[in-house]
């Protein structure tokens, strides 16, 4: 089957205390974004890459491209006002059945072995995400009361979220409401039972400086 992903990078930069939006900030040598591409590129030479991006940074984009002699296929298409829209507009772009997987562009440290699990998983049940355990203990708080909460029933939700191309098409083709918080959700919602996997520890999502301190030592250990 086809493979396909849809990388989604509309960050500002605003957490990282940038003015440089963080998916294209230097991790070890080369945007954050590259990183990312080249994970899946890794797992399937030719999967077809869709970047969504807001429509004011793809000249940056292809800036960087030029500086990094960055020669990747990338389709590239606008983001949209939330999430949902830009996942959609990257959806359009897709006209052939297969697997398509969507991912955080600034998570660039997703295994091979989530990717690979993810897809051929999803080829047999349709909609597959990957999680981890949580590690901290939790408690809820309010302006009225805070208790422990009991974490084994929590999971961390990673990505990429995999689904047959049929599924999320027509999960996408619904109206959009708030309670959207990922592609997961929008699946469950059209009413397909979302599948687990055992994501990676080090898929974290960079957000912040200190995120981006484990990212170059992640990286460095690689070496």
């Amino acid at each position: 089957m086809k493979n396909h992903v849809i990388i989604v990078a509309g960050g500002s930069g605003k957490r990282m205390q940038s003015s440089v939006p963080k998916q294209f900030m230097v991790l070890h040598g080369k945007p954050v974004l590259m990183h990312t591409i080249d994970q899946f590129l890794k797992f399937d030479p030719d999967i077809t890459v869709i970047l969504v991006l807001p429509e004011n940074q793809i000249d940056y984009w292809h800036s960087l491209c030029t500086t990094y002699k960055y020669t990747a296929n990338v389709k590239i298409t606008n983001g949209g006002p939330v999430r949902f829209e830009s996942v959609r507009n990257g959806l359009n772009l897709i006209t052939e059945d297969g697997i398509v997987g969507i991912h955080d562009g600034v998570r660039p440290f997703v295994s091979l072995d989530t990717i690979k699990h993810a897809y051929q998983k999803a080829a047999n049940v349709g909609a597959v995400i990957p999680i981890r355990d949580m590690e901290e203990s939790l408690r809820f708080s309010d302006q009225n009361t805070n208790y422990a909460v009991n974490r084994d029933h929590l999971k961390v939700v990673q990505t990429p979220q995999v689904f047959k191309t049929k599924i999320i098409k027509e999960a996408y083709s619904k109206p959009y409401i708030p309670e959207f918080t990922d592609d997961a959700s929008v699946v469950e919602r059209a009413g397909y039972k979302i599948y687990l996997i055992e994501g990676n520890r080090e898929n974290i999502k960079l957000t912040t400086p200190f995120d981006f301190i484990i990212g170059n030592a992640l990286l460095k250990s690689q070496e």
